[in-house]
């Protein structure tokens, strides 16, 4: 049994107890339930459920693991011949979601 969800702006294929990495949700705090009812496509044993644009009454209720940050990554701008570089870092912010349970 799997999803596949929409959430800020992405989409998502979730399965029971699969950790998944989004961008930072704010106002939720850690150890919370989270109840994401964008649901594209819900597909049960053989029966698959597709929504126009969402299934009706289907919903994963995924539980907040933590916040953090990724990696940093670099950017570097340089110019040949004349003397123009720039180097900056960035770290994206992310929330970790563990998904408890799949209705529909």
């Amino acid at each position: 049994m799997y999803a596949i969800i929409d959430f800020a702006g992405k989409q998502y294929k979730v399965e029971k107890d699969q950790v998944i990495y989004t961008e930072k949700v704010k106002n939720v705090e850690p150890g919370s339930d989270l109840i994401l009812d964008k649901v594209i496509l819900l597909k049960q044993d053989d029966e698959v459920k597709t929504g126009t644009p969402y299934v009706e009454g289907a919903k994963v209720i995924a539980e907040v693991l933590e916040h953090g940050k990724d990696r940093k990554i670099h950017v570097i701008k340089f110019k040949r011949r004349k003397n123009y570089r720039r180097k900056m870092g960035h770290r994206q912010q992310y929330t970790a979601l563990k998904v408890k349970d799949i209705q529909g």
